[in-house]
């Protein structure tokens, strides 16, 4: 009888490398995230009044807020753009970012009872989320586009720009930030608890440090000495990215455009590092 040697097909073990990204075995999963996209797509809109439209008010109501406070009683100026559409393109570029990014977060813990059953690459999880609010990003730009063709009928002097076949790249970057920093929270949040209340507050916080309800040029007139805050946020050059190439109005550079590509693409790979060793021993601490 010959012997036969048995080769495993996946081993799991306690020890990994220092550093692990993982890709091929997140590829041999891939109809397992289809699978999730469709699951989270479905049960967003089930047994809802309003189902889609909510991400239709929600920025609807947000920018109408933000013309009040910051362009009406605060008078931030935004040029030859109207209130409500310059504040609507940086409230729908900053609602991607943030819905992965709070999506992403507590992935550990919301999932514990599935990841404590059955084995899948984790990143599986966090990975869905960023693909269906794409979905939802979808919509809101739909929303965006509709306001945006009513405004130039209006004579309105409004334009895109060449650096809008630069869009695919500008969501590109947000999923990456997104992901990246949603991982690193994800897996400090395993030890530490109270990190959940922490980023809520932090991220309604960084609405103000992204240049969202104001030009970047305020910021640079009116406090010089802290623009550097507000100008080295990668999440500011994005807002004022989108900005520029559908308003034809804004800061844009490329020096801006490749430092926020590189800032995007070093968390995204940290995170998937801390990610991927968090997960075969954050089930006993979760």
């Amino acid at each position: 009888m010959e012997n036969q040697s048995n080769e495993w097909l996946y081993e799991i073990t306690p020890k990994r490398k220092l550093i692990s990204l993982n890709f091929p075995e997140i590829w041999r999963y891939r109809d397992l995230l289809i699978l999730f996209v469709k699951r989270n797509i479905i049960t967003v809109y089930k047994q809802t009044i309003l189902g889609p439209l909510w991400y239709l008010i929600q920025p609807m109501f947000t920018a109408i807020t933000f013309t009040l406070v910051f362009n009406n009683i605060a008078n931030i100026p935004t040029g030859k753009v109207p209130p409500f559409l310059f504040n609507l393109v940086g409230i729908t570029a900053w609602n991607y970012f943030s819905q992965c990014f709070m999506g992403t977060s507590d992935t550990f813990r919301t999932n514990a009872g599935i990841f404590g059953k059955v084995y899948f690459p984790r990143v599986i999880m966090p990975l869905s989320n960023v693909i269906t609010n794409l979905f939802k990003f979808g919509i809101q730009i739909g929303v965006l586009s509709v306001v945006y063709i009513y405004v130039i009928w209006s004579d309105v002097d409004i334009q895109p720009n060449s650096n809008l076949l630069l869009f695919p790249l500008y969501v590109l970057m947000m999923a990456l930030l997104g992901l990246g920093l949603g991982m690193i929270i994800s897996s400090l949040t395993t030890k530490y608890r109270d990190l959940n209340v922490l980023v809520g507050f932090a991220t309604s916080l960084l609405v103000y440090f992204s240049a969202v309800p104001y030009p970047l040029s305020e910021v640079s007139k009116k406090m010089p000495e802290w623009d550097w805050v507000v100008k080295y946020n990668p999440l500011t050059q994005i807002i004022e990215g989108f900005r520029f190439m559908m308003l034809d109005t804004g800061i844009f550079s490329w020096t801006g455009f490749f430092y926020t590509f590189s800032v995007s693409i070093i968390l995204f790979l940290f995170g998937l590092v801390i990610f991927n060793r968090t997960e075969k021993n954050f089930i006993d601490t979760v």
